[in-house]
């Protein structure tokens, strides 16, 4: 009997995908009346963890938990240790809340419908007002329901502008693997096991296909559809889609975010989008298109830290301006989600 979970010391794991921080793993001991125990050496900090039990060799979530979350392929349970200004983000707190939808649109460049999870602040229904986007991209294997399950991304954002620390958004939470209608056992596919060998991730499809996403939100609720008024962010493919997005459509998007960005990671290119990096680049980041911010987050054991400091090198020999975060740790949600509560209150401004 061993309990496995991120609130034990990591453990580092092989992918093909690279080097991911994989949930340490910690043996219970049986005590009186067949209760098997493990006891942390040190108090647990405050955090929103997941965990699993390993019962002869197989992993199982905690029959007596209700509370499950998928990360791609793997369920786990979940505990909540409060007590931390951050954390507290990520609770369900007595303040407005805004609404989430899963909302339907057609790619003309696909030739399906796919569908987006989009969060609009509190008031949103009865404002009449226009609201800045924010386009949060997840990361190689997840979908649109990644932020608002793992992130806590729709919790996050309500605290923050409850707090006033950030500006009323909407937050579009897209799929970013361009040949899927949906999350798994969500379209048409029907129950397909998740995966990450998902095909055209990665060969620009899904970033020349944007601007459709940008066009369906700007039409079908109250944006304020100018540069300033957009920013896109995402976490590791879905940092490098930010990436390239922002820099093929640089009069798209006033603020942009990397987080443990998979820079340098592309599968092909059959659209050109990754075509003269350099030289697109620098048109981003020119008199006429400068982004008003460009953010750049990482942890210090992430498999990601040397290509994102390769490409703050770049920024800083051509004299681009960027904010730089580095935390402690890898390639993990509670990384991601320190980044979505550090970046959201510096848009729109």
């Amino acid at each position: 009997m061993q309990v496995t979970g991120d609130f034990l010391p990591t453990q580092p794991m092989d992918t093909p995908f690279g080097k991911f921080d994989a949930p340490g793993v910690a043996d219970l001991t049986e005590g009186k009346d067949g209760v098997w125990e493990y006891t942390t050496p040190d108090p647990v900090a405050p955090e929103f963890y997941n965990y699993t039990f390993i019962v002869d060799g197989q992993k199982m979530v905690d029959p007596s938990n209700v509370f499950i979350n998928r990360d791609v392929a793997s369920l786990t349970s979940i505990l909540y240790v409060d007590g931390d200004p951050i954390v507290d983000l990520y609770k369900i707190n007595d303040v407005p809340h805004g609404t989430v939808s899963k909302i339907w649109y057609h790619s003309n460049q696909e030739n399906i419908d796919r569908r987006l999870t989009v969060y609009t602040p509190a008031g949103y229904e009865t404002s009449g007002k226009k609201y800045p986007v924010f386009y949060l991209l997840h990361g190689i294997g997840g979908d649109e329901e990644a932020w608002a399950t793992q992130g806590r991304a729709t919790q996050i954002l309500d605290n923050l502008i409850a707090q006033g620390k950030a500006e009323p958004m909407i937050v579009v939470m897209t799929n970013g693997n361009i040949s899927q209608h949906a999350a798994p056992g969500e379209g048409p596919e029907g129950m397909v096991s998740p995966n990450l060998a998902l095909p055209k991730t990665m060969d620009g499809s899904f970033e020349k296909a944007f601007p459709e996403i940008v066009n369906f939100i700007d039409k079908t609720f109250r944006t304020k559809a100018q540069k300033q008024s957009r920013a896109i962010a995402g976490l590791s493919m879905g940092g490098f889609h930010s990436c390239h997005i922002s820099k093929q459509y640089p009069e798209l998007f006033g603020y942009v975010g990397l987080f443990s960005a998979a820079i340098s990671k592309e599968q092909g290119d059959a659209n050109g989008i990754y075509n003269d990096f350099d030289k697109k680049l620098a048109t981003q980041f020119s008199a006429k298109n400068r982004p008003a911010l460009y953010y750049i987050a990482i942890g210090k054991t992430d498999f990601l830290y040397k290509d994102n400091q390769d490409l703050r090198k770049k920024l800083d020999k051509n004299k681009f301006p960027y904010v730089y975060k580095e935390t402690e740790g890898g390639h993990i949600w509670r990384n991601w989600r320190i980044y979505l509560a550090d970046f959201a209150p510096r848009l729109f401004k």
